[in-house]
């Protein structure tokens, strides 16, 4: 869905992220990276590896929401989250930019159905509420019902509507344009680890 729907320069795919220390995340759902300026992304053994500061947003995808599922969403992005990501001076024709600060990873949940009743309810938003921190999911869709956002001030807004996936990605196309450009990667980091 998201290949379809999302402005040319991301690329989405399933994956493990991986940083310049060679640790690896869980494999990851959707990963939704850059792709015009990440200058490497392998495959190893089958799998797509996709450096850490080239990471966007990653997401669990599944057929049904509930409260194991939450969880072990919220670990899987934590463990993305939880990677070092490095960021470069830029060089530009007048000089040096400074390294860029690192964009926060957007994390998030995508299901058809919801076990709750009523599927966007206080039950569900309570198990969002116990992500904290490196575990937050930021932004989710629920596709049968709507969709939800996390608000630094507010905490949660859980959305219905009658059309809850476009809803859901004119919410994430939003976030992603707030995210800017990802930095530039420390390719020596990565050359390093990969010749240890």
């Amino acid at each position: 869905m998201f290949a379809q729907y999302l402005p040319e320069r991301y690329q989405v795919a399933s994956a493990h992220v991986v940083d310049s220390t060679g640790n690896f995340s869980d494999q990851i759902d959707a990963v939704v990276f850059d792709r015009q300026y990440s200058p490497f992304i392998f495959t190893y053994e089958n799998q797509l590896i996709v450096p850490a500061e080239s990471v966007y947003a990653v997401f669990e995808a599944k057929q049904t929401a509930d409260a194991n599922l939450v969880k072990y969403a919220q670990d899987k992005v934590a463990s993305v989250r939880r990677l070092h990501r490095t960021s470069l001076p830029i060089p530009h024709a007048g000089g040096v930019y400074p390294p860029k600060q690192l964009i926060p990873i957007i994390g998030g949940l995508l299901t058809f159905e919801s076990e709750w009743k009523p599927p966007l309810g206080a039950s569900f938003e309570k198990v969002l509420d116990g992500g904290e921190n490196d575990r937050r999911l930021d932004i989710g869709c629920v596709a049968s019902h709507g969709h939800f956002l996390f608000d630094e001030e507010g905490g949660y807004d859980l959305v219905e509507g009658s059309k809850p996936a476009t809803a859901f990605l004119f919410a994430l196309i939003s976030r992603l344009q707030f995210s800017g450009t990802v930095p530039m990667i420390d390719i020596d980091a990565y050359g390093d680890w990969l010749t240890k």
